[in-house]
């Protein structure tokens, strides 16, 4: 047999070998799926009457909500990207949102598939790799302090010590900020820090000590274009909270939209466990296992009955999950979808920004 022949030979063997994978994954899904359904069929009947009287009020201000966290997210990527000295425009950012979180949502790897292609449009707007990447990097540790400030509020809710708790919270969201504009201001101490860890890395590779040191040098230049400064740093808190908080108050309005009437210290809690839960990729838009989650959470934490849980959790997944997807997938299909002569060169350079 050819070496041609042995290298095509491979990935088909490696595909066979963990095909297993792929039908144990749909009997946990397909099981899952048989589990809530039992769970929640003595209530499906109570869910649909209290759907079929919906306040549409109520549901018109839950999607409203969700265009302002989505646009509260794009005005983060656009703040960070201003840092970087990379000008673009909200409707740009906010359509790459979209567009990645359409991806994220519904295809399998679809954080893999999101990344790539949000690092390839700032690319095309200009933006260094290093720069692209930082961005990438630093509004998804902006999300996440977002959310932990959520989860931590509603704990102290819970317990009524609100004032420690939370303020502690924001001091750590502060603290992230701040760390990213000194490091931003300060290229050399975090080139460095990165030389020491080099040197560790690259004893325990048996590698020669100044590999990969040219590296660090072109990385240094490039965060040298950087400046997040106290305007970029202060609206880029601001609007990762205005994303955050607007996402909670379209599930507060999906539960009142069903007729509910949530305690908020479970509303914080269980949107914070649902879409903890939901960054696990098991399942695209984590369905299933965040719909179980958000309905327990509702149910044991906000003290709605089950049915009236099932229902709002039904109503904002609608529209977080299904219209978002829909609209993400639209603004793909009409903006981003021809093929651009640069995209191999642009999906190379992400494989090689992700292994640094």
């Amino acid at each position: 047999m050819t070496a041609e022949g042995d290298l095509a030979g491979a990935p088909a063997g490696r595909r066979r070998r963990f095909r297993w994978v792929k039908w144990v994954l749909g009997a946990v899904i397909l099981a899952l799926l048989v589990g809530e359904g039992v769970y929640l069929w003595p209530r499906l009947h109570e869910s649909w009457r209290t759907l079929t009287e919906i306040h549409w009020g109520w549901l018109f201000l839950c999607i409203a909500l969700q265009a302002l966290s989505m646009s509260g997210f794009g005005r983060v990527q656009k703040q960070l990207l201003h840092a970087g000295g990379v000008d673009v425009s909200q409707g740009k950012s906010v359509s790459v949102v979209y567009g990645a979180t359409a991806m994220s949502l519904t295809l399998p790897a679809g954080q893999v598939f999101s990344t790539a292609f949000t690092y390839r449009q700032t690319r095309r707007w200009g933006a260094s790799p290093i720069v692209a990447s930082w961005q990438l990097v630093f509004s998804g540790v902006v999300a996440a302090a977002g959310l932990a400030l959520i989860g931590i509020a509603g704990a102290a809710l819970v317990g009524q010590g609100i004032g420690v708790k939370f303020v502690g919270s924001l001091v750590v969201l502060g603290l992230v900020l701040f760390t990213g504009n000194y490091l931003a201001r300060h290229p050399g101490t975090l080139e460095a820090i990165l030389r020491r860890v080099l040197a560790v890395i690259n004893r325990l590779r048996k590698k020669p000590a100044d590999h990969g040191i040219a590296k660090l040098g072109e990385i240094r230049r490039q965060l040298e274009s950087v400046d997040l400064g106290k305007k970029d740093g202060a609206l880029v808190g601001v609007w990762a909270l205005v994303h955050r908080f607007a996402d909670v108050a379209c599930l507060g309005a999906a539960c009142f939209a069903v007729g509910a009437d949530p305690k908020l210290s479970g509303l914080l809690i269980a949107f914070a466990a649902g879409k903890a839960v939901g960054s696990i990729p098991f399942a695209p838009g984590g369905i299933v296992y965040v719909d179980a989650t958000l309905i327990y959470g509702l149910t044991a934490g906000a003290g709605l009955p089950a049915a009236q849980a099932v229902a709002a959790a039904f109503v904002y997944r609608l529209v977080s999950f299904i219209l978002v997807a829909i609209v993400g997938w639209i603004v793909f299909a009409f903006l981003f979808r021809t093929p651009q002569a640069d995209d191999e060169e642009y999906e190379q350079e992400f494989k090689q920004q992700r292994r640094i």
